[in-house]
């Protein structure tokens, strides 16, 4: 993915309108805020990322004109885009950890985060591990997962934030990219069920495959 960061810098400092307060204030502190680029309906002031409606569909904002450079970003990206956002975490404020349900790459949709603006003093948690990204970089983080983060920098913190559905492109993306994996406690506690069931069969098959997905599990909690 061609980013150019310098240029994605330039439009977002010039934008002028108002940047909106999210909607989830029981998950954050202090100020966190957002513009749409694209959204249900197109229209910039509607800053929710699903459809809510059958009527409805994603469509660029007014805003999303003003930043060719953005838009190469997503010209770039070979599958289905829905909601395109830049998010602003103010100077000492923070999201509190919380999950977003079945939004996942397993369950079909992709958020891809982007850092605009950052710095190694705002601190980004996936569980209980450290997210090191840095501007320019292009992430996908399972937001089905307990996240948080924590800017404790004198400056505001601004990703670009797409949603997109998983197709076989997308697939392929992710199974050539760089990869920081932990099951998330819906998938443990399938796995573990699965587990039971296949020591109760007690063939030598079946705890084979027991045994199996037992080594598996302890790699990626532990990883």
């Amino acid at each position: 993915m061609n980013i150019d960061i310098q240029a994605i810098q330039k439009e977002v400092m010039q934008l002028s309108s108002d940047w909106q307060l999210h909607l989830n204030i029981k998950d954050y502190a202090g100020s966190w805020s957002a513009l749409s680029l694209r959204s249900p309906g197109g229209k910039a002031n509607n800053i929710i990322p699903q459809l809510l409606s059958d009527t409805q569909v994603f469509e660029d904002t007014p805003l999303m004109t003003q930043c060719p450079a953005i838009q190469k970003v997503i010209a770039g990206l070979e599958c289905p885009v829905c909601s395109v956002r830049l998010l602003n975490l103010t100077s000492g404020s923070v999201i509190k950890p919380h999950k977003d349900a079945d939004l996942a790459f397993e369950k079909g949709e992709a958020r891809l985060h982007i850092p605009i603006f950052t710095n190694e003093k705002v601190l980004f948690y996936s569980e209980d591990e450290l997210v090191p990204m840095r501007e320019g970089e292009c992430w996908y983080l399972n937001a089905n997962l307990i996240h948080s983060v924590e800017n404790n920098s004198n400056s505001d913190r601004i990703h670009l934030v797409i949603d997109c559905m998983v197709n076989d492109w997308l697939k392929d993306i992710f199974d050539n990219a760089e990869k920081s994996e932990k099951e998330d406690v819906e998938n443990i506690e399938e796995t573990l069920l699965v587990i039971d069931e296949l020591k109760r069969s007690n063939t030598p098959a079946t705890l084979a495959w027991a045994a199996s997905l037992e080594s598996r599990l302890k790699q990626n909690v532990l990883n």
